[in-house]
């Protein structure tokens, strides 16, 4: 797939009236902590939240009046949904929008709340997408994909410009692009790569999610079964192939992170920039909190040595009722909540003297649970389980040994377990 880098500033000039120019932000915090001077895209602060926006606009620009009459239709997790619905509505145009039926909620609203009607179909974005290829030949609509079509990818590019335009962002060495089905990626890549190809562009997947890498590794296009992951707006189990063929002519390196890594960065990003990202968003910042891109991080922590790179921030929408979960889990991955299961004396002052040990290590206590029916706990003794709040994976390393020298032994061989 081939596009120019004036397509690209004709698109802009088309689009940019009518989408946020969103921020870029250099964090001192995350540039010690990732050894190297980190950059973020805010396309959460979008209209409807992630970058999206760009290809669904380009997009709908390009139909005719009598597809204009005929009105659009959808396949989306959520973020493609809210900006095809937005979009439409600004330009009166009807819009249904297929969803899986797990999509947040949050997405599930705001595709409503702009008038489009949401279906909500199948257990994945694939179900969704093959019910809504059913619906386009009983309703004469024109189908809009998320990541598969050039005008799509074209908009997304548009992301690139604005980056290589900021003054913050002149002298960048990389930038890091969450892949999904690939249209971000490969629209971010195929522009900058025409201006400066010394710049790298690095692709992040969900490890256990990674259509691109195996597509790529493969020399075709795989598909993936599915499966529940934080990271549900790169959840896409079958790249584009157009994409797959971007991503080898211009992307530098694929890498992937785990789902307690994503849940983490996304609590750090709450905590230290004070901005609510989603899964998706945080993958980016996730590659450079766990080091997955040594060649562009240095071993100074305070970054001083390190390389400019730009994390693009895809999203925000974040479902609330998920949130908290994954606020535990983020602090469970960075050893500051824990639970500890164990067992204590069946007689009074058993359960005092546990704890008096808690609270002379600092640790401080949240829930405690008590296992008195099925537990494998020997006559005199009862199980206990106790989360704690600790300081650090060397707070808990300590916490344990304070326990092991007062007697209290483990259940199972193991006493830690990760809050879920």
């Amino acid at each position: 797939m081939e596009f120019s880098t004036r397509e690209i500033t004709d698109v802009y000039a088309e689009i940019s009236p009518h989408i946020v120019n969103t921020p870029i932000i250099h964090s001192a915090t995350f540039s010690d902590i990732c050894h190297c001077r980190t950059l973020f895209k805010l396309e959460n602060l979008q209209m409807t939240g992630s970058f999206k926006e760009r290809g669904a606009l380009n997009r709908l620009n390009q139909l005719t009046d009598d597809e204009r009459q005929r009105g659009v239709i959808a396949a989306s997790a959520g973020n493609h949904a809210q900006a095809v619905a937005y979009h439409a509505h600004r330009l009166g145009i009807s819009a249904k929008i297929v969803m899986p039926k797990q999509s947040p909620l949050v997405k599930v609203r705001s595709t409503e709340h702009w008038g489009a009607e949401v279906i909500l179909e199948g257990d994945t974005f694939s179900e969704a997408f093959n019910h809504s290829q059913a619906l386009i030949e009983e309703e004469n609509r024109v189908y809009l994909h998320p990541f598969d079509d050039i005008h799509v990818i074209k908009g997304q590019a548009t992301l690139g410009l604005e980056i290589l335009e900021h003054p913050m962002a002149q002298d960048l060495d990389a930038i890091v692009v969450p892949i999904g089905g690939g249209g971000l990626v490969a629209g971010i890549a195929t522009y900058v790569k025409q201006i400066n190809p010394s710049i790298k562009v690095i692709g992040v997947e969900e490890a256990s999610y990674s259509a691109m890498r195996q597509s790529k590794d493969a020399g075709q296009v795989v598909s993936l079964g599915s499966k529940p992951m934080i990271a549900d707006g790169i959840a896409v189990g079958q790249v584009a192939q157009r994409n797959l063929q971007s991503v080898e002519a211009y992307v530098d390196d694929i890498v992937s992170v785990s789902s307690d890594e994503i849940a983490n960065a996304i609590l750090l990003m709450m905590e230290v920039e004070k901005v609510v990202i989603e899964g998706a968003a945080a993958a980016t910042l996730a590659a450079l909190l766990n080091h997955r891109i040594p060649q562009i991080q240095s071993q100074q922590s305070n970054g001083s040595n390190g390389k400019s790179v730009l994390c693009v921030i895809s999203g925000g929408n974040i479902d609330v009722n998920l949130l908290s979960r994954i606020i535990n889990r983020g602090l469970a991955f960075d050893g500051r909540v824990v639970r500890l299961d164990t067992t204590i004396s069946d007689h009074p002052g058993g359960l005092e003297k546990l704890l008096r040990i808690f609270r002379s290590s600092g640790a401080n206590v949240l829930e405690v649970h008590h296992h008195r029916f099925g537990s494998e706990a020997p006559i005199g003794q009862i199980g206990v389980s106790v989360t704690v709040e600790t300081k650090d994976r060397g707070h808990i390393h300590e916490l344990k040994q304070m326990l092991l020298e007062e007697g209290f032994q483990t259940l199972g061989g193991t006493n830690l377990s990760p809050v879920s």
